[in-house]
C-alpha cells in the first residue's frame, strides 16, 4: 500500500513537473485528403484518416517544437497506364508518421507549424501489383505547413504535407510523391 501511495505521488509530481515546463502531452484524430501524384493512379484527394499522440515543447511564449507519432492511412485508385499495376484497383496505405514541426506561436489563439516528417510504410494492398514484386518504398519523407488554431486545452488545425520521396520502386522511372490536406483536433491531456 506504501509503494501504491508513494507510486501515485512521484507520478503527480512528474504531472506538475511537466506542466511547469510547458510540456504538454494530448492526442489527436485527423480527416486526411491524400494523393499520390503520378499518372499510374487516379487524379483528385480521397478520404483517410490519422490518429495519434504528439507532445508539445514550448521555449518560451513564441517558439515551441511538435513532435508527434501517428497512424495514417492513404487511400487511392491505379489507372490501365502501368502495366505492372492492376487496373482501376482500389490501394489503401498504412504508415506509421513521426513529424517533428516547429511551433510559432503568432498570438496566444493561433500558432503555424512547419517541418519534416518521416513516414514508414507498414502494409498496403497486396494485389495491386501484377508482376508480384514491391512497388513502394518503405519510407516517405515529406515537409509540413500548417496553422493552428489554441483554444485551451483544444487544438483545431489545417496543414499541407507533401511528399519529397519518390515511392516508385519500379523500374519505369515514373515519380509517385504523396500529397495531403489535413484537417483536425488536438486534445491536451496534461
Amino acid at each position: 500500500m506504501k509503494k501504491l501511495i508513494l507510486s501515485t505521488i512521484l507520478f503527480a509530481a512528474f504531472i506538475l513537473n511537466i506542466k511547469a515546463q510547458g510540456i504538454h502531452l494530448g492526442v489527436k484524430l485527423v480527416a486526411n485528403l491524400n494523393k499520390i501524384e503520378g499518372q499510374s493512379f487516379k487524379d483528385g484527394f480521397n478520404l483517410g484518416y490519422q490518429g495519434g499522440a504528439y507532445v508539445e515543447i514550448g521555449f518560451g511564449k513564441t517558439f515551441g517544437i511538435q513532435p508527434e507519432l501517428l497512424f495514417s492511412q492513404i487511400q487511392t485508385t491505379t489507372t490501365t497506364f502501368n502495366t505492372s499495376l492492376a487496373p482501376n484497383k482500389d490501394a489503401q496505405f498504412n504508415y506509421l508518421s513521426v513529424p517533428i514541426l516547429l511551433k510559432i506561436n503568432i498570438s496566444k489563439l493561433l500558432s503555424l507549424h512547419v517541418g519534416p516528417e518521416y513516414s514508414i510504410l507498414i502494409n498496403h494492398s497486396n494485389d495491386l501489383v501484377q508482376n508480384g514484386t514491391n512497388a513502394f518504398n518503405n519510407g516517405n519523407f515529406g515537409m509540413i505547413g500548417g496553422i493552428q488554431l489554441n483554444l485551451g486545452s483544444l487544438k483545431i488545425y489545417g496543414r499541407y504535407n507533401v511528399g519529397l520521396t519518390n515511392i516508385n520502386q519500379l523500374q519505369n522511372q515514373e515519380e509517385w510523391k504523396t500529397q495531403q490536406i489535413q484537417m483536425g483536433i488536438g486534445l491536451n491531456l496534461f
